[in-house]
This record gives C-alpha cells, sequence and structure tokens, in this order.
C-alpha cells in the first residue's frame, strides 16, 4: 500500500516508451578524428525515435515511397509492354527447352 501514496514513484519502461514515442526524442552528435589539425573522418549522427503517426504529423513519410519497403510497387511498363515482352521470353524459352535435348544426344559414330 506504501507503493500508491509514494508519489516519487518510478515509471516503467512502458510508461517512458509510450511518453517517447508520443512526443519523439532527438538525438544529434558529430564525431571527429583530427590528427594534426587535419580532419580525416567525420561522423554526424542524427536519430530521431518517435511513432509512426508522429512522424507523419512532422512530416517524415519516406517510407511509404521506399521500393524495399513497400508492397504497391508500380512498373513503369504498360500492362501491354508487359505482355509482349513475357510473350517473347516464352518464346525463347520454348526455343532453349527443344533445343536442349537434341544438343545433349550423341551424335551416331561411324563405324
Amino acid at each position: 500500500m506504501p507503493e500508491l501514496v509514494n508519489p516519487s514513484r518510478t515509471h516503467g519502461l512502458v510508461d517512458i516508451l509510450d511518453r517517447v514515442l508520443d512526443k519523439g526524442l532527438v538525438i544529434a552528435g558529430d564525431i571527429k578524428i583530427n590528427l594534426a589539425n587535419v580532419e580525416l573522418l567525420t561522423i554526424q549522427v542524427r536519430l530521431l525515435v518517435c511513432s509512426i503517426d508522429k512522424a507523419e504529423q512532422i512530416g517524415l513519410n519516406w517510407w511509404r515511397t521506399d521500393p524495399r519497403l513497400t508492397t504497391n510497387v508500380v512498373s513503369s511498363l504498360p500492362a501491354s509492354d508487359m505482355e509482349a515482352r513475357l510473350a517473347r521470353i516464352e518464346q525463347q524459352l520454348t526455343r532453349l527447352t527443344s533445343a536442349a535435348p537434341a544438343a545433349a544426344t550423341p551424335k551416331s559414330s561411324r563405324k
């Protein structure tokens, strides 16, 4: 019962994640490696942690158009061109499969 009365109770991980995802969290940092005043390497880190809803509210929705993440990829070829291309591929496949057994059979040897 003292836990309910104590107002300084720590928040659980779920509460913290809920708050971070709702409001968002930005972590920014730079790492620079210099040798004798010559910059050898610079790494810039920008990390945004938030919910998808919050990201869309602030204008970040790059995952909707990324072809590696979406299944609704729009083809660049019209349907008629795709059908013609498929027909050519099927013809080539038929020619290759019919020519393969003839090339695989040994020629009759002369006696």
